[in-house]
């Protein structure tokens, strides 16, 4: 760092740079001392800020060092939280452990959910549209030279079981994924 504008600088830089001194920092760049008097000056005007709230609120006609305390003490609190003390904690520990775990139900090793709630149960179901046979289209020629009453035509089932269910009506077929394969 420079030294040599050490004359130039107003009493609260060279007072930053006295206590980076003392705390054992002896080289920084120049605007760490501009960034500690920005945080100085803040910190001060909020304090100040503070302390003329409570001195107006107990009707004072100035600010006195009880208003400055109690901006710094409430600035304090609400910045910086402490623990509470060990005995404290002990304490609440000491009450907590009284209460005894609940038995085991499970015999030894990990105990697994029930089979629908795991991961590997079927989660899905596919729905698989039965394939329509296309017919041709009418045209009014064919219309015309049609027979007035046609014989029906067969139409092939795809499954003797399900021929009572419309056709285009989806089926819904499920695969459970934790069956074991045969090796």
């Amino acid at each position: 760092m420079a030294e040599g504008g050490e004359e130039d600088l107003p009493r609260d830089a060279k007072i930053v740079k006295t206590l980076l001194k003392s705390m054992g920092v002896d080289d920084f760049e120049p605007r760490v001392v501009h960034q500690f008097l920005e945080l100085w000056y803040r910190y001060v005007v909020d304090v100040l800020s503070d302390a003329q709230v409570y001195s107006e609120h107990a009707g004072k006609a100035a600010i006195d060092s009880d208003d400055i305390k109690l901006a710094i003490q409430s600035k304090v609190n609400f910045s910086f939280s402490q623990p509470p003390p060990r005995e404290v904690l002990l304490e609440l520990a000491r009450n907590r452990n009284k209460i005894p775990l609940p038995k085991s139900i499970a015999g030894p090793g990990v105990s697994l959910p029930p089979e629908q709630d795991t991961l590997i149960n079927p989660n899905y179901q596919l729905a698989i549209a039965k394939k329509q046979i296309s017919q041709p289209e009418e045209t009014e020629e064919d219309e015309e030279s049609a027979d007035p009453n046609p014989a029906p035509t067969q139409i092939p089932s795809v499954s003797h079981e399900k021929a009572d269910v419309p056709q285009g009506t989806p089926q819904r077929v499920s695969f459970p994924l934790g069956t074991k394969r045969p090796r």
